[in-house]
């Protein structure tokens, strides 16, 4: 349950000129002056118990700056991939915030807190149509977890829309405080043709977060991403939503609130594949 407490820190973080904390934190931890950058990371480790034996770099000293160390690369064999065909893998380290079905187009921030599946999406009724009674997952990385983002499925680019907006916290306290904080906050949608139909993977930005890239830059549709492979990363901690459409997929049953995850790990099945798609 939120508190007062919690309420009294998000309406100061309201007050607070969010975009420019972010652009300046930006430019700190993309600062190459060695000094800084290694008291940066070596604080950041001790204050998160940061396990550099997965990095593919697990030297800190290497890396040029703080953002660098941030959104490091993994060892090839630090996150194995499942294999079914029908899995549906996690695209992140984190834990779940939230999972399940979309209920007509209400999803689930936290107890007691609900949100419109159209806010999510900018507005655009036509495309939360698409996944009225769906599925949805929602994902939040912690600042210690490991900040790439991976593709659940293989997908070819649809689309992809800008959402501008705040950057609220999105941990725990927030999510239970603010109504509505993930269609508050800016955010990246992106439409993929998958083997279980259209799938949106949205990239929620936060406070500190108003840098998200993706792998395909500038294009604006038509790359094709196999399943594993990097689709984006996030400069500091965040949330990942996931939504399919109703009656394509089914998550696994041992995923709920607070369970952990790492990337690559089944999330959930491929129950059912869209007309003219190969299995």
């Amino acid at each position: 349950m939120c508190n007062a407490v919690d309420r009294l820190r998000l309406a100061l973080l309201a007050c607070l000129p969010q975009h420019l904390l972010s652009r300046l934190v930006r430019v700190l931890t993309q600062c190459r002056a060695t000094l800084l950058k290694d008291l940066l990371i070596d604080g950041f480790l001790r204050l998160y118990d940061i396990d550099l034996t997965e990095a593919e770099q697990p030297d800190p000293r290497r890396y040029e700056s703080f953002n660098a160390f941030f959104t490091r690369a993994l060892r090839t064999d630090a996150r194995p991939i499942a294999s079914s065909p029908q899995s549906i893998c996690s695209p992140v380290d984190g834990r779940i915030s939230q999972i399940g079905r979309i209920h007509g187009e209400s999803i689930i921030q936290a107890k007691g807190h609900d949100y419109s599946l159209t806010a999510l999406l900018g507005g655009d009724r036509m495309l939360a149509d698409r996944y009225l009674n769906g599925n949805f997952a929602t994902l939040y990385l912690s600042p210690r977890n490991y900040h790439r983002i991976h593709m659940p499925l293989a997908g070819t680019l649809k689309r992809a829309v800008y959402i501008p907006g705040r950057l609220y916290p999105v941990n725990a306290h927030a999510v239970r405080a603010l109504d509505g904080v993930f269609t508050r906050n800016e955010r990246l949608i992106a439409i993929f043709d998958t083997p279980a139909g259209e799938m949106a993977l949205i990239m929620v930005g936060a406070l500190f977060v108003g840098f998200m890239e993706t792998v395909w830059g500038n294009i604006g549709s038509g790359i094709t991403l196999e399943k594993g492979q990097e689709m984006g990363r996030f400069n500091m901690g965040s949330t990942v939503i996931l939504l399919f459409p109703a009656g394509r997929m089914e998550w696994d049953g041992d995923m709920r609130e607070e369970s952990p995850l790492r990337m690559g790990q089944g999330l959930g099945l491929i129950v059912r594949s869209p007309p003219g798609c190969v299995e």
